[in-house]
């Protein structure tokens, strides 16, 4: 087998429990519950500001709260995990996620619905590291790649069943509820994950002689709340001047975080992210890799969701149903590249992403007249789907084939955080490209145009992911020889 199908660990994991098929999808549902919710709200506001009287801002930080602390806290939730047990805290994060979404389906008015919100990103941020980090600790060579395949099949499908999902429950209008069933169908399948998880959840106890980097973690969170926090309000409000500052700010602090960590490194201390953690072979350029295709994949959904609804008329139900197939496809391929001739695997990553960015200049030049989606868009669309799961499920074995089992915790919350800051990224640069090209509601040929010039930005980061996936097989070969 190649190096991308059993990726070599330095230490081994704790042998795969009996029922690993059960322990999995019980992990996976916990993720794909925290990224619906990323996604299944968007569909919820019109009902939200016209049932609780909301302002626009409110209705922007009811979106954005759960995102903000979802994106600031998953480190902290992944060193929380190593210290005190991957299975203690992702009960706790999912006991803490599904009364917050009891309390946001019951809220009584809108600053209640923003600090449920913001609760309910902090509990998805202590249970979604520990999902990577118990793939990490209980499956080993095949067993863990497919895990890992099924793990990006499920980022993909999160993305594009919350605004299915959202649009058939607010549609439904069950006994008069209107918004509410978008935050309440989390609470009965949160309970019986709570109740299966005393039962699957492997007993791997927390390492509590591991020192706590509170000065690390403290900067870190500072850093990303500075970055995230504009990227996500910036376009609503306008790119206000507090927005650059708290951007710039941020840089500084990602500065000050480096050398923080350098000192406690060198003192013999703990830091929050271990340096030989990043210099795992192809971490880094893996997660550079994993970043743009996050990026350019989230901000081609939330553009193209805008363009079939504001300028085509299409339902939200509809259009997320049009967004399924890119999604389907990666989470397809994600499961099943490994079929593939073996002597594929290595060049695959490159040679994918390279195909995905044709299809998507393709799909581009057929939307670009602002006619009605046709079966070549749709085609060019699950192409593209399909190739970059070909591209980013091995990229992440790669990306954590190398990492001893002991820092599974800190690996796994350095790249879900990458993945967080993708799609926080995406949306933010290349919802503005978008918008900054139509005026919405837009006539369907100005959004074409808009959308065309959104795409040719999504394939060039499909390009630049490519140069990342090249250095990424390199530093594996290295790393192996």
């Amino acid at each position: 087998m190649t190096d991308l199908q059993t990726p070599p660990v330095v230490a081994a994991p704790t042998p795969a429990p009996t029922r690993s098929g059960p322990l999995l999808a019980l992990v996976l549902l916990g993720q794909f519950m925290a990224l619906l919710d990323v996604s299944i709200v968007n569909v919820a506001v019109p009902g939200i500001r016209t049932g609780l009287g909301a302002s626009g801002a409110a209705l922007q930080l009811v979106v954005a709260g759960y995102t903000i602390a979802y994106a600031v806290l998953l480190i902290t939730g992944a060193r929380l995990g190593a210290r005190h047990g991957y299975s203690r805290l992702f009960r706790i994060g999912l006991a803490a996620f599904t009364a917050a979404s009891l309390a946001c389906g019951l809220a009584p008015g809108t600053g209640w619905l923003i600090g449920f919100r913001v609760l309910q990103g902090a509990g998805a941020a202590l249970m979604v590291p520990q999902v990577m980090s118990l793939i990490q600790r209980t499956f080993t060579g095949a067993a863990r790649v497919r895990a890992l395949g099924l793990y990006s099949a499920v980022l993909a499908g999160g993305m594009a069943v919350g605004q299915v999902l959202g649009g058939v429950l607010v549609s439904a209008d069950l006994f008069g509820t209107g918004w509410r069933p978008v935050f309440l169908v989390n609470v009965p399948i949160g309970v019986l994950l709570l109740i299966a998880s005393r039962r699957l959840l492997p007993v791997l106890p927390g390492d509590h002689g591991r020192r706590f980097d509170l000065v690390g973690l403290v900067v870190l969170a500072a850093a990303l709340g500075l970055l995230v926090v504009p990227l996500v309000l910036g376009h609503e409000l306008g790119w206000p001047v507090w927005g650059w500052v708290m951007l710039a700010g941020s840089a500084v602090l990602f500065g000050v975080f480096a050398v923080v960590e350098r000192r406690i490194a060198a003192r013999g201390g703990q830091p929050l992210v271990p340096g030989r953690v990043l210099r795992a072979p192809g971490l880094l350029p893996a997660a550079g890799a994993v970043f743009l295709i996050m990026a350019a994949f989230a901000g081609f959904l939330f553009a193209f969701a805008l363009h079939q609804q504001a300028a085509l008329g299409y339902s939200a139900l509809r259009a997320g149903l049009l967004s399924a197939p890119p999604a389907l496809g990666f989470g397809l391929s994600s499961l099943y590249w490994q079929r593939l001739p073996a002597r594929l695997h290595r060049p695959l990553p490159p040679l994918a992403l390279a195909t995905t960015a044709g299809a998507y200049l393709l799909f581009g030049v057929l939307v670009s007249d602002g006619a009605d989606l046709g079966l070549g868009a749709e085609l060019a669309l699950a192409v593209g789907g399909l190739a970059v799961g070909c591209a980013y499920s091995p990229l992440f074995a790669a990306a954590l084939g190398r990492i001893d089992p002991a820092d599974a915790a800190d690996g796994s919350g350095v790249l879900v955080t990458v993945i967080q800051l993708g799609q926080v990224v995406g949306v933010a640069l290349l919802g503005t490209l978008f918008l900054g090209r139509a005026a919405l509601p837009a006539p369907p040929a100005e959004s074409g145009r808009a959308l065309l010039v959104t795409v040719v930005a999504v394939a060039a980061a499909f390009v630049l992911a490519t140069g990342f996936a090249l250095r990424t097989r390199r530093a594996t070969a290295a790393g192996r020889d």
